[in-house]
């Protein structure tokens, strides 16, 4: 069994040789190690600054080189997400050059200042003088249909595919956004309470609009697609389950419906602890929930034991170990995770979220090492 069936029958809760292994992403700092030079893939800071001034061919070129070489060098992943290979702007484009600030920050035309945070690897608005916008309903009712992407944006996407897709299970990524935060968190959630109308209007539009760019970000090659919507906190979803069922519900299960018309296996990227959501989520369409956020309560045990039958789950090993704890404590939670995830199969291992910025490479190893040394333990 190859890498692409051993991940399509795993999500599809099918007998499997062995357990998968799959990154929701991987940054900047594992990566050179690995690679053993610099490396733009998953480096936010070093890409965003390169495209601010005008060198988005030289980080296309990087992109396609390194994502294609490190995901060689890992060949024990069975499942490739677009997270590294990420659409950038098209060729030509003009590049919009901010004012370079002291401290790492950058003013833009519009008067927002970003700062440049390289320990995090991120780049955060940290002022926006733009006055706050009161949406309406009439916000979200333009009827022009979405113009599509420009095919060069995929550029580096469609050459890992070309490079790995023969061999691993690469899902394309699309849109969700069915729990919009119109305006920012805290005013998002208020507008559920307050004005549920508009949040209707953003997700009809959202609807409507994603599904004419589906057969543009939906790419040649793939086998599955990735949706994204952070839908809980560390103690519950972000809204009560009867508002996700009214005001979320029916636009996830058109958007799922929508991404099937071109491949029949989607994986949700959802942190938080969203158990109250995730029979919705089975009855819109979602074969594997992936980000397991342990901290949340999202043990695999308790996931496969009471959604395993209808649910595929993807994680296992937490993140904060990765990134705090010891190589015996990773190998503790893989030899952990193997042992309550598969129940036959519908479980693939990976880290609760990705392998984030500061992650010990010593941890990183320990969890690729145990897991090759008990994957084919179902």
């Amino acid at each position: 069994m190859n890498a692409i069936e051993r991940v399509t029958n795993a999500i599809a809760r099918k007998p499997v040789d062995r357990i998968p292994l799959g990154f929701y992403a991987v940054d900047c700092d594992t990566v050179e190690k690995v690679l053993g030079r610099p490396s733009l893939m998953r480096n936010k800071v070093e890409i965003q600054l390169a495209l601010w001034y005008g060198r988005r061919d030289e980080v296309a070129e990087k992109l396609k080189k390194d994502t294609v070489e490190f995901y060689r060098k890992i060949d024990c992943a069975d499942i490739i997400l677009a997270k590294e290979a990420q659409i950038l702007p098209p060729k030509n484009y003009t590049p919009e050059m901010p004012e370079k600030l002291p401290d790492d920050n950058y003013r833009m035309k519009d008067g927002r200042i970003f700062k440049a945070v390289a320990e995090h690897n991120d780049v955060q608005c940290i002022h926006d003088p733009r006055p706050a916008k009161q949406y309406s309903v009439s916000d979200f009712e333009d009827k022009k249909p979405p113009v599509p992407p420009d095919p060069s944006q995929f550029e580096v996407f469609d050459h890992m595919v070309a490079q790995l897709g023969k061999e691993r299970y690469i899902a394309s990524s699309a849109s969700l956004n069915i729990m919009p935060m119109i305006g920012g968190m805290e005013e998002g959630l208020m507008m559920y309470a307050l004005q549920p109308e508009v949040i209707e209007a953003s997700n009809r539009q959202s609807v409507s609009h994603e599904r004419e760019i589906d057969q543009y970000r939906i790419r040649n090659g793939t086998h599955g697609v990735l949706v994204e919507n952070d839908m809980g906190g560390t103690n519950g979803p972000l809204i009560s389950p009867d508002m996700f069922r009214e005001l979320c519900f029916p636009y996830m299960k058109e958007r799922v419906s929508s991404i099937k018309r071109y491949r029949s296996q989607v994986i949700l990227h959802s942190c938080g602890k969203t158990i109250p959501l995730i029979d919705m989520f089975i009855e819109a369409g979602i074969d594997c929930y992936q980000s397991l956020q342990t901290t949340a309560g999202m043990d695999v045990g308790m996931l496969k034991e009471k959604f395993g039958s209808k649910l595929s789950f993807w994680g296992g090993v937490p993140v904060e170990q990765l990134i705090a704890g010891t190589p015996d404590d990773v190998r503790k939670s893989v030899r952990y995770a193997i042992e309550k995830g598969p129940n036959g199969s519908g479980f693939i291992l990976g880290p609760s979220h990705s392998i984030a910025k500061n992650t010990k490479y010593e941890n990183f190893m320990a969890m690729l090492d145990e897991y090759v040394k008990i994957r084919d333990k179902i």
